[in-house]
């Protein structure tokens, strides 16, 4: 055999040996890549994607589409030759297994997480649109989540309505910690709450709860690093009771970041003409009942969904803005936006044909 030929074989029989031992090869990635886009003023599964009853309702036309990542699955193994493939593929992203499960969580935990965001993510869209358009909304700060083994377990509940801590209004989330930390560890507190059945006893009667319980709670020391504080166990949010009925309807979604688009269908829905002026406007971005607009994680990837659907202009969040802006799908604008302001503003723009004044996101 001529020794070209031989070396050849050899070259041609190692590559093969190394393509065979990559596939047995696992490494700890995991994969994200584009997912399905949905149009919040249109229809997902036969049914309209956001449900108003209650008050008066605008035909909308254009997109205002909400974007997602596909990731891989807690448990799937990736293989040495589909991680080098994942590298090279332009619209992949190859990212180490522990970004996406964390502290070995598994798919039922992650599965879980992500529907209470988008669960919260909902109701602060709702809140944040009728904020914009000065329509009132009842709120009240609530107890959302009673830590096991701590002093309030069994005292206190989830859904509990925080009216008073020592006497003192409860105005904010925020006020509980302020109020319990001013105690030392061994210290009582004095909550004044409704129940919760209580309180959802009077928004089933369409009332304002009354009947309010004084519970007395000895507080325990922080485990946590740097200066010990006084703890209960709990940890505050809110919750609100919104003049007439706002459905989402969408299934196998997860995390916190279709508020922002939730929140502008909704805006949309509630008012005459259309927002887009018929274009198509898709975004992200984590939103706060006060309209705040946050990042989120695989910008590049729902760029480049967004895109493929046929997006012209794409909402995307300020931090996000640099990581978008490193490589834009062509035909696509990307668009600064910090509030729910802001994207009102970019679509007033948008819709006008002032393209020009649009803040767009830059790598720095």
């Amino acid at each position: 055999m001529p020794r070209r030929t031989a070396t050849m074989l050899a070259s041609t029989l190692m590559l093969i040996a190394l393509l065979c031992a990559g596939v047995f090869i696992n490494v700890p990635y995991s994969e994200m890549s584009p997912g399905p886009t949905v149009n919040t003023l249109g229809e997902h599964d036969g049914e309209p994607v956001l449900q108003i009853s209650g008050r008066k309702t605008y035909a909308t036309t254009g997109h205002l589409n909400m974007t997602t990542v596909r990731v891989t699955s807690a448990d799937y193994k990736m293989n040495l030759v589909e991680a080098v493939y994942g590298w090279l593929a332009h619209d992949n992203k190859v990212v180490p297994h522990d970004t996406l499960y964390p502290n070995g969580k598994t798919e039922e935990q992650s599965t879980q997480e992500n529907a209470e965001e988008f669960s919260q993510s909902q109701e602060s869209a709702k809140v944040a649109a009728l904020k914009e358009l000065d329509i009132p909304v009842k709120s009240w700060v609530i107890v959302s989540t009673v830590v096991k083994d701590t002093p309030a377990e069994g005292r206190l509940h989830a859904g509990d309505v925080i009216k008073a801590v020592d006497g003192t209004t409860v105005k904010a989330p925020d006020d509980v910690a302020k109020l319990v930390t001013k105690h030392k560890p061994g210290e009582k507190v004095v909550f004044t709450i409704v129940p919760a059945k209580e309180q959802a006893a009077a928004e089933k009667e369409n009332r304002t709860a009354t009947r309010t319980e004084e519970i007395t709670i000895t507080t325990a020391k922080s485990e946590d690093t740097g200066e010990q504080r006084a703890i209960v166990g709990i940890s505050a949010g809110t919750d609100h009771t919104l003049p007439f009925t706002i459905d989402i309807k969408l299934a196998d979604v997860g995390g916190p970041s279709a508020g922002l688009m939730f929140a502008l269908g909704i805006v949309d829905k509630l008012t005459p003409g259309n927002l887009t002026g018929g274009k198509f406007v898709a975004g992200t971005g984590t939103i706060t009942d006060d309209g705040e607009v946050g990042p989120i994680g695989g910008i590049e990837m729902k760029t480049v969904g967004a895109r493929d659907k046929g997006a012209q202009y794409f909402l995307t969040p300020k931090d996000n803005c640099a990581a978008a802006a490193r490589d834009v799908p062509e035909g696509l604008t990307l668009v600064k936006v910090g509030t729910i302001d802001d994207a009102m503003s970019a679509l007033k723009d948008i819709r006008g044909g002032k393209t020009a004044d649009l803040p767009k996101c830059t790598r720095n």
